[in-house]
């Protein structure tokens, strides 16, 4: 991973955040997402949800920002569960890396960060979900041995999704 930094983000990311979100979100769900979901997120209403998301006190909450050359390649954020289905573990809750810098460790290296953080606040092991044909990321979390856990609907703020979960019992195993 040479040339890549791996920071805390802060307030002041939070429209880059958004605007990388954005962009990574309409390649990645271009084929699965409605049309209507698609055209309603915008970076501006990212913009919001990431200064909400980034003012936050909840000390169980991390987001982390990959760069190279101050760009961002790979956003990541963790915290407590947001769903019951995550049954006590941490939630990864988001992992988006550019599709022009995959397979280069960045997802990889944002995941092992999460998963340490996750770990200093307690949690044996960590969950997440994933938009059931999204079959990049569906290969990526069972190369690093995630377990289907289960299903559900992410309720989403503009998509209601059918979604797998990916768990890990042990953060041992994502950090090693």
């Amino acid at each position: 991973m040479t040339g890549i930094s791996i920071r805390s983000a802060n307030i002041e990311d939070a429209q880059l955040i958004a605007d990388f979100h954005v962009k990574v979100w309409r390649h990645t769900y271009r084929n699965l997402a409605p049309a209507e979901a698609y055209a309603a997120l915008d970076e501006q209403r990212r913009g919001k949800q990431w200064k909400e998301k980034l003012s936050s006190n909840d000390s169980h909450q991390i987001v982390l920002i990959a760069e190279i050359d101050n760009r961002i390649v790979g956003i990541g954020a963790a915290g407590g569960p947001s769903e019951l289905i995550f049954d006590g573990r941490g939630e990864i809750k988001f992992l988006y890396v550019d599709p022009d810098f995959k397979r280069r460790g960045i997802g990889r290296e944002l995941l092992v960060q999460l998963a340490i953080h996750l770990r200093k606040m307690h949690y044996q092991g960590a969950a997440l979900s994933v938009v059931k044909g999204n079959e990049p990321a569906i290969a990526f979390y069972e190369a690093l041995n995630g377990r289907p856990a289960g299903e559900y609907v992410d309720p989403g703020p503009i998509w209601r999704s059918q979604n797998i979960v990916f768990a890990w019992d042990d953060l041992a195993s994502l950090i090693a």
